[in-house]
């Protein structure tokens, strides 16, 4: 068998092993779940066999260095793909160096900072489109003309979460769920807030927090034990 032969046969493991190296978290099931978004199409053998070319391999090298490097979205790489297809120049941009925001990097533990769009796409690694879908199913919010260190966190995670296939509007369940469970910390703190007596706001501050973080910790604990259970059948 020559190389050429060789290349144009190999296995989902073979790939595997040849991306692990630039890419450590790559796995079989991310390459399944590539190729079930038609992103790569491997042949197939007579017996059902993937078959991996080497321009598969460069192909899923593309995919994977747009996800890791620039947080683009599978609608956007797919396009970025039909259009090298047709020979147009879709290179993925160079990967980028740190990041630096002039009101300096930040995290949710830090609300207060005022980011401009820019500092802000900029910070969180998107582009301008994926802030507006974001802004469109109403996980981020412009407080005047700034954005705040939440937004950033928001805009981050659902960036991560891209790598995985999620876009904007797989997140509104999350964000409907978050709403509900204000309006609950919220029934529970009113009363507080009403009060006309010294630290009563700081007392409502300190509860609505306290329940927030055993709501968060509560959910974590029903994710888990429902993915063990779907994932153990």
């Amino acid at each position: 068998m020559n190389a050429h032969a060789a290349q144009a046969h190999m296995t989902i493991g073979d790939v595997l092993g040849r991306l692990r190296a630039e890419f450590p978290d790559v796995t079989i099931s991310k390459i399944r779940f590539l190729e079930a978004e038609g992103l790569v199409e491997p042949e197939r053998s007579p017996a059902g066999y993937r078959k991996f070319s080497q321009s598969d391999i460069e192909r899923l090298r593309f995919i994977l260095a747009a996800q890791r490097d620039h947080y683009l979205p599978l609608r956007v790489i797919k396009e970025r793909l039909e259009a090298r297809d047709r020979g147009a120049d879709a290179a993925p941009p160079a990967r980028r160096g740190p990041r630096t925001l002039v009101a300096a990097d930040t995290t949710a533990e830090e609300p207060d900072v005022r980011l401009t769009r820019r500092q802000l796409i900029d910070g969180a690694g998107v582009d301008e489109a994926f802030l507006a879908r974001l802004e469109e199913f109403g996980l981020v919010r412009r407080l005047g003309s700034h954005y705040d260190g939440d937004a950033l966190t928001v805009a981050r995670t659902a960036a991560a979460l891209g790598v995985f296939g999620f876009e904007a509007r797989h997140l509104r369940a999350v964000k409907a769920a978050a709403d509900r469970e204000v309006g609950l910390i919220e029934q529970v703190v009113g009363p507080l807030l009403r009060q006309r007596s010294p630290g009563a706001h700081a007392r409502a501050d300190e509860t609505a927090n306290e329940i927030a973080a055993l709501s968060v910790k509560l959910h974590a604990a029903l994710v888990s034990a429902g993915l063990r259970e779907s994932l153990n059948r």
